[in-house]
């Protein structure tokens, strides 16, 4: 991993979305130096999937292990004894004031801002007509017009700095086609964001450095857990890979602006040459990250083609997983899902799945985990469906199977989803809990 190297020692660093994941590491890396964070964060208790609040994240910017919460003066004093110190802000960065009130409160506390890392991030990966208008004007309160104003708070003060570094976390603005018909929404929010990199790397040039950087791989955060489903962290790297990609950014001059930064592609201009200290399991194959590839569908092909050579843990895996589709395999896996099936499985799931299924064995088929003990099978079920899955019947049998992840499917096109996406991303929890119990 990148070594600190006490260049921020005295830097104020205003991070947006800064209580967990990737802002998160970012603070922890910078706080070693003994740099001043302002942790700017909407969360101030802590939500039941996703761990972390302003307050636990400041005390761990001075601990960096820090577990439990601090009350504020005892923060304080700890925080001036390691030589580091914090400020956590409740920011929603769709408000206009909170943003400005904080920036307010960092340049009184610190004397001024010398980066800002535009980190608060939303994001609904859903079709046009299965995404509402308030996650539409979520995504884009938050990514793209919640990057713009708090830059545009940020700006005069980082004028001031001899560092003065804006970093979005954004991609780069790849263009394929194939990233935006499946989220259209997400990633013009998302496309936002790097827009205002375009425009204010140019627009303050040679004043201040403005960049976006994004992972070439997925980071497991637990917001990654929530769309991928258990067991998706095998396929992911840590986020101190983009904490050390951002840190190797603030480093350098303000000449260095207006980049699009891919995190594995710095690291290694900086020397490092072992990625595996950054994989969660080394040696696992990694799932891509979105807008990093022009021929993803290729890369989805390496991946399986990866995850193929691992011996499957279960004969009737085997007999899924042949090279061609075994006939009847359609019907022999939902035998199986229905063997599966638990009153525990249904009342933790409660939703209705119908997949509209292509190739050989094909047609509609279902699985009803709301009602009763749950059951599955061909035809169309009784019930109100709550998502429906599209694709073709391999692909399907390569999912149940554990040899396909539903997010790369996803990724790739294969896998077509309509309907409630919260339950959607339940289905692929519920196929690992099939998949010890088979």
């Amino acid at each position: 991993m990148l070594p600190n190297t006490g260049k921020l020692a005295g830097c104020t660093l205003f991070i947006t979305g800064a209580s967990r994941g990737i802002g998160k590491a970012i603070a922890l890396k910078a706080a070693r130096d003994g740099a001043n964070i302002v942790i700017a964060a909407k969360t101030t208790q802590a939500h039941p999937k996703l761990p972390g609040t302003i307050y636990t994240a400041a005390e761990e910017s001075k601990f960096c292990y820090g577990n439990g919460l601090l009350c504020f003066s005892c923060f304080s004093f700890l925080v001036e004894a390691v030589g580091g110190k914090a400020l956590p802000c409740v920011v929603d960065v769709r408000d206009e004031q909170q943003i400005s009130d904080a920036v307010e409160k960092a340049v009184q506390k610190f004397g001024g801002i010398d980066v800002l890392v535009n980190n608060a991030s939303a994001i609904s990966l859903t079709n046009t007509l299965e995404t509402p208008t308030k996650r539409v004007d979520l995504m884009m309160s938050v990514n793209t017009r919640g990057t713009y104003l708090t830059s545009k708070a940020c700006i005069p003060y980082l004028k001031k700095s001899k560092i003065a570094h804006i970093l979005n976390l954004s991609p780069p603005l790849n263009l394929n086609p194939i990233w935006f018909k499946q989220h259209c929404a997400y990633t013009i929010a998302k496309y936002g964001m790097s827009m205002c990199v375009l425009g204010m790397a140019e627009e303050f040039k040679g004043e201040i450095a403005v960049n976006a950087l994004w992972p070439k791989t997925a980071i497991h955060t637990a917001a990654m857990d929530m769309l991928g489903g258990s067991g998706i962290e095998s396929q992911c790297r840590k986020a101190d890979i983009i904490a050390d990609a951002a840190y190797s950014i603030f480093s350098k001059p303000k000449s260095f602006t207006g980049n699009f930064i891919i995190d594995e592609n710095l690291l290694k201009e900086e020397g490092i040459k072992n990625f595996d200290v950054y994989a969660v399991k080394p040696g696992h194959p990694l799932l891509p990250d979105f807008f990093v590839d022009e021929y993803p569908e290729l890369v989805t092909k390496e991946v399986e083609k990866q995850q193929d050579a691992a011996p499957p843990a279960k004969d009737w895996k085997q007999y899924l997983q042949q090279p061609k589709l075994a006939a009847g395999a359609v019907e022999e896996t939902f035998k199986i899902l229905k063997t599966a099936l638990s009153e525990d499985i249904v009342k933790a799931t409660q939703a209705v799945y119908m997949f509209e299924l292509s190739g050989e064995d094909g047609g509609t088929w279902y699985l009803d985990l709301k009602n009763n003990g749950g059951t599955a099978g061909s035809g169309h079920p009784s019930e109100p469906v709550d998502v429906v899955m599209t694709m073709t019947t391999s692909d399907f049998v390569k999912m149940f199977s554990g040899k396909l992840k539903p997010a790369m499917a996803f990724m790739s096109g294969k896998l077509k989803i309509k309907g409630n996406m919260a339950l959607a991303i339940k289905l692929e929890r519920l196929m690992t809990q099939m998949n010890s119990r088979l």
